[in-house]
C-alpha cells in the first residue's frame, strides 16, 4: 500500500518510521490499561482477620488480538512497567509477550536489555507510554507512540498519538499502523486467532 493510500493512518513520517519496527515495547498502566489502579480488599465478617489487599487489572481484548498478532507476524514485543503485578505477567504469558519488565522504576536499564536481546537498533524499536516515565524511552525509540489521553510532555516528544484512549485498544491500533505500514496487514488478517 503506498503512502498516499495510507495517509489515512499517519504522516508520511511516522509511516516511514514504521515499515522498520521489529521489536514493540510499551508500558502498560495508562497504555494497555485505562490508568486505575484497582485495590479490592476483603477481611472476615467480623473485621478480626487481617485485610488481604488484591490488585485488579482491566485488559482490552483488541489489544490482545494485536499483541497476538504482532507474534504471529514476528513481531517482538515487551512490557515494561513500574508496578509489580502478577495479573500484568499473566496477560504477558497468555498473549507471549516476549519481554516482561515488572517493578522497573527506571525503565532505560530495561529497554536496553530488551533491544539487546532482540537483536534491533534504536529505530527498530516502536515505544507506547502515556506519562512522564516514558519520556527518556519515547526519545530513544525509533517510533515513539503516545497514548490520546497521555501527559502532554510525552505527547509532544512522540512521533504518533494514538486516537484511541488508553486501556482501549491502543496496542492494536499501533500493532495496526505497523504491520499496514509494512504492507502486511491483509496477510496477518487471515491469521488472527480467537
Amino acid at each position: 500500500m503506498s503512502d498516499t493510500a495510507l495517509a489515512y493512518l499517519a504522516s508520511p513520517d511516522v509511516l516511514a518510521r514504521a515499515r522498520k519496527i521489529k521489536l514493540f515495547l510499551m508500558d502498560v498502566d495508562g497504555t494497555l490499561t485505562d490508568g486505575g489502579v484497582c485495590l479490592i480488599s476483603t477481611t472476615s465478617a467480623d473485621g478480626s482477620a487481617n485485610a488481604v489487599v488484591s490488585e485488579m487489572k482491566v485488559f482490552n481484548a483488541q489489544d490482545g488480538q494485536g499483541l497476538s498478532l504482532a507474534h504471529t507476524m514476528g513481531i517482538q514485543t515487551g512490557f515494561i512497567t513500574g508496578r509489580s503485578s502478577p495479573a500484568v505477567a499473566r496477560r504477558a504469558k497468555e498473549l507471549k509477550v516476549t519481554f516482561v519488565y515488572l517493578g522497573q522504576a527506571k525503565k532505560t536499564e530495561a529497554f536496553e536489555e530488551c533491544m539487546r536481546k532482540a537483536g534491533v537498533t534504536e529505530e527498530e524499536v516502536a515505544y507506547m507510554g502515556d506519562d512522564l516515565p516514558d519520556i527518556p524511552l519515547a526519545q530513544r525509540a525509533g517510533l515513539a507512540v503516545c497514548v490520546a489521553d497521555g501527559a502532554p510532555e510525552l505527547r509532544a516528544i512522540c512521533h504518533f498519538t494514538t486516537r484511541r484512549l488508553a486501556g482501549r485498544g491502543t496496542a492494536r491500533e499501533v500493532v495496526e499502523l505497523i504491520l499496514k505500514a509494512q504492507g502486511r496487514w491483509d496477510e496477518a488478517v487471515p491469521q488472527a486467532l480467537a
